[in-house]
Parts: C-alpha cells; sequence; structure tokens
C-alpha cells in the first residue's frame, strides 16, 4: 500500500514533529522578555535613546524601559541627562509589550497608584506642606499624608523650617481608610541608599588607601570620621597629628572635612564593620625635612608642650618636638623648669643638634639670650653699689641676683662684720639688698660682694683719719666743741 494520504498531501514531516511552532516561539519570548524584573525593582542602566517625549534606559533584559521625559527635567527645564548616562530607577509597570520606568511616583493619580506602591515598595513623591504635632504634613499625587518627625531624616531633626516646601521621595508605610491615613517614611528609602551606597564603597576600600571624610563627633579617646553616608572610621587620639595632643579638640572640630588612612578593616561580633582611620599618616612625616628646616645654629620660636626635671620640651612645628635641657634654659641658675617656663608659653630657641633617626633635637633658650657675662667687668666694677634680690641662703653666705644670669655670693664672713649684720641676716629670697661689688672673675663666672654699711664704715673711719691715730680737723674741732660745753 501506498503511504500518500488520500487527500493529496504529502503526509506529516516526523523529522520537526517535537519543535515548536512559530507562534509557540514568539509567544514564549514575550513571555519571557521581562521575566527578571517585577513592579518596585530599582534598576540601574544606561540611557539607550531621547525622543520627544520619552528616554530609553537598557533594563538589562530583552526590551529597554522607558521613563517620561518631563521626569528628568531641572527647574529650568533642562534634561539632566544624556545618552550613555546612567540612571537609578523603579518598575512601576510593565507587560509583555513595554517596561515603565520612574524616579518615583508623582503627579496625579487614584487609590490604586498608591496601593501599588504600598504593596510594590515604590517611592512616591511628595512635597512637605507644613510642620504639624509629631511631624509633618505632605501631599502625595493630591492626598494628604503624614511623616513622623522621626522618619523625615536619618537623623534626629531639630529645626523643622528647612523641610517646608521642599519635595522628597517617601515610601507608604501604612494605606488605610482607603486612603484617607496614610503614613510615610523617607528615612527607610534613605537608609537603603546609604546600605547600597555602603556596600559599593566597602567593596572598593583597602587597607592603605588615603580617603577623605568628615568629622562627626569627638570621643576623650579620638575621633570619629563618616567616610561615607552611614559608614564611620575611628582615629585614636595618638594617630591624629604628628603633634602631641592632650585631647582630640586640639586638632579636629565636628564638622571638619579630614584626609584619613585606612589602617585596618574588620568586623565586630554582629558583622558590622570595624574601620580603624589614622590623620597624621594621611600626611608626610614632619621629621623627614627636619635635618634641612632646623639646622644646628638655626633660631626660632616654639611652644612649650610639657616639663621634667632634666628640661622642658618645646615644639618648633607640629610633630617635631625638641629638648631645652635644664643647663641651656637660662644662664641663670636653674633649680626647675617650671620656675622659668610653663607648658604652653612661648619661647625662643636655638637649635644645637638634629637627629631625624632617632627623633631628637637639642636646643637651647639661653643661645638666643645671649651671655650676660661678656660685659660684666664693664656693668660690675669692683667698688660698684648694685641694687639686687636675694636668691637663697647657704651656711657660707647669701646667693644675690644682681641681673638675669649673674649672681655674685655676699660672704658669711663679711655679714658678721658689717655695722647692719643683724639685718642681713634675717633676709628672705626675694628681698631686695643693696651691695658693694668687691671682686669680679669672669672666667670663672664669679663675683664676690661686700655689704655697702661696711664699705660706709671703711669710709667714715678714714674720713675720720683713724687709720693714723689723727681724728683730722673736723675731729678735732667737734673734739673741742664737746670740752667746752662740758666746762660750761
Amino acid at each position: 500500500m501506498s503511504d500518500v494520504p488520500a487527500d493529496g498531501g504529502s503526509g506529516p514531516d516526523r523529522s520537526g514533529e517535537n519543535e515548536p511552532s512559530f507562534a509557540e516561539m514568539l509567544e514564549a519570548y514575550e513571555a519571557g522578555m521581562n521575566e527578571d524584573l517585577q513592579v518596585g525593582d530599582k534598576i540601574k542602566g544606561k540611557v539607550v535613546a531621547i525622543d520627544d517625549h520619552s528616554v530609553f534606559v537598557d533594563t538589562g533584559t530583552k526590551a529597554d524601559g522607558m521613563v517620561e521625559k518631563e521626569e528628568l527635567l531641572d527647574d529650568d527645564g533642562e534634561l539632566t541627562c544624556r545618552v550613555g548616562d546612567e540612571l537609578e530607577l523603579f518598575v512601576v509597570a510593565l507587560d509583555e509589550s513595554e517596561i515603565r520606568l520612574s524616579k518615583a511616583i508623582s503627579g496625579i493619580g487614584g487609590l490604586e497608584v498608591l496601593k501599588d506602591a504600598y504593596h510594590n515598595k515604590i517611592p512616591v513623591e511628595g512635597k512637605v506642606v507644613a510642620a504639624i504635632k509629631g511631624g509633618f504634613q505632605v501631599e502625595v499625587v493630591k492626598r494628604r499624608a503624614f511623616c513622623p518627625i522621626s522618619q523625615m531624616d536619618v537623623t534626629y531633626v531639630e529645626d523643622t523650617a528647612p523641610y517646608i516646601g521642599r519635595s522628597y521621595s517617601f515610601l507608604i508605610t501604612r494605606l488605610e481608610e482607603n486612603g484617607r491615613n496614610i503614613v510615610l517614611s523617607r528615612r527607610k528609602l534613605l537608609e537603603q541608599e546609604q546600605a547600597a551606597a555602603r556596600k559599593e564603597f566597602l567593596a572598593k576600600l583597602e587597607e592603605g588607601d588615603v580617603v577623605t571624610g568628615r568629622v562627626t563627633r569627638l570621643m576623650p579617646y579620638g575621633a570619629f570620621v563618616e567616610l561615607c553616608p552611614g559608614l564611620e572610621g575611628m582615629v585614636h587620639i595618638s594617630e591624629l597629628s604628628w603633634s602631641r595632643l592632650d585631647t582630640p579638640q586640639d586638632a579636629v572640630s565636628p564638622g571638619q572635612q579630614l584626609d584619613v588612612k585606612v589602617l585596618k578593616m574588620e568586623t565586630d561580633a554582629k558583622g558590622r564593620p570595624r574601620i580603624s582611620l589614622s590623620a597624621r599618616q594621611a600626611t608626610e612625616d614632619p621629621w623627614l625635612k627636619a635635618a634641612r628646616r632646623f639646622a644646628p645654629g638655626t633660631r626660632t620660636t616654639g611652644k612649650v608642650t610639657r616639663c621634667a626635671d632634666f628640661g622642658a620640651f618645646v615644639e618648633v612645628a607640629p610633630g617635631i618636638e625638641g629638648l631645652v635641657h635644664v643647663s641651656e634654659i637660662s644662664y641663670r641658675r636653674v633649680n626647675k623648669p617650671e620656675d622659668f617656663v610653663k607648658p604652653g608659653q612661648s619661647v625662643s630657641v636655638m637649635v644645637k643638634s638634629v637627629d631625624p633617626d632617632a627623633r631628637r633635637m637639642s636646643l637651647s633658650m639661653k643661645e638666643v639670650e645671649g651671655d650676660p657675662w661678656l660685659d660684666v667687668q664693664e656693668r660690675f666694677a669692683a667698688g660698684t653699689k648694685v641694687d639686687g634680690v636675694v636668691e637663697k641662703k647657704e651656711p657660707f653666705g647669701i646667693f644675690v641676683t644682681l641681673a638675669p644670669g649673674i649672681t655674685g655670693l655676699l660672704p658669711a664672713s663679711r655679714i658678721k662684720s658689717a655695722a647692719g649684720g643683724d639685718r642681713l641676716e634675717r633676709l628672705k629670697p626675694g628681698d631686695s639688698v643693696r651691695v658693694t661689688v668687691s671682686q669680679v672673675d669672669a672666667a670663672r663666672r664669679r663675683i664676690s660682694l661686700a655689704p655697702v654699711d661696711q664699705g660706709q664704715s671703711d669710709d667714715w673711719q678714714r674720713f675720720a683719719g683713724r687709720g693714723n691715730g689723727s681724728l683730722g680737723s673736723l675731729g678735732e674741732k667737734l673734739q673741742q666743741a664737746l670740752k667746752a660745753k662740758q666746762k660750761g
């Protein structure tokens, strides 16, 4: 028998009997065209075309998305994007033939539009109309809504005025009574955006990177710096500056922009990021140029940072601290550095030596003042009467300061033989006393003093002629007058 069918047809094509028809393939294509997207999804795509009314965006699926051009105009009516730019938009509707995108639901819409936004977590655009008890009155698609004050921003809102009259994107958190009770949250939307930005930022951040942040708050142990919205790192006080700090406030203040270096990245027990930062390591080590900047013999000014028994530390530049040894503070006798300088005081110093590798610098204050003993023989010649100040008392005599850096000794033997010896022995440190320069030894930096009263007594004796057994003419006349008075 023949296999030819009675109707004369050619019979079935058994070689392709399991393949779908063209209509079936088209239906499957259209059904699966947008299967990766859902209403409410946020997508990021590049602008592929622009016409008179719409902007077309690559959605990453087989179909491009479309957003109305009017949504992307600025206040001057200018389009804010061009072909090739990347936009972040929400899927507000889709079917087999198109994908509609939007920055947020806005304009005039019915209750169904609000329900779609509520259930699919699509942002809606609202204008803040007024501040009311507990929050803000917001107009959304020609309906009145309420945003609690705690949900207006990621930080606590103290001043409501800056928000009035401005438009923002919100999420609907409650939709009841057929649209008569609408509650909004801007904070949730901001937190979502921050979380996405934080994740992207952390994915690129590495230890050793130098980034710019903003100081948010200060603690006794350091400063917190916001690297991106919602992500902070901590700069320990020891890493805030090359200078020695008592408090973080000495280096930075809240709101300040600060370059920081990432020292360490880790997560805590709850999986939250912990980032250790350094502000000083984001700048050059000042000791690298210290030898060239502060060569021996250089005179400069600095601030006393602290005092020790052996001297005073002086910061001559941020992070560069040198020591003024107690012997280099003054040509005067120095018992305690605090007697001459105090922390925070500005002083003039001369660099004696610098060792950048050891981060040490030797300074001198007295070299800047100059050696007061250079002209001491002219200023304090033997026989000169000088007003001085008692510096200290010892069993062997009294040290008297004649001028800054110049001290003489009034020996105890001369005090006892002086006419006013009792008064001299009662002197205390700080008391004023008038003395006579007896002898100057500039090479050994020594001056011997004598009481002025003792000198006056010697002068009177010489004047009265007692040295050669004669009273002199004046003495003789006084003696004669005394005898005449006695006879009368």
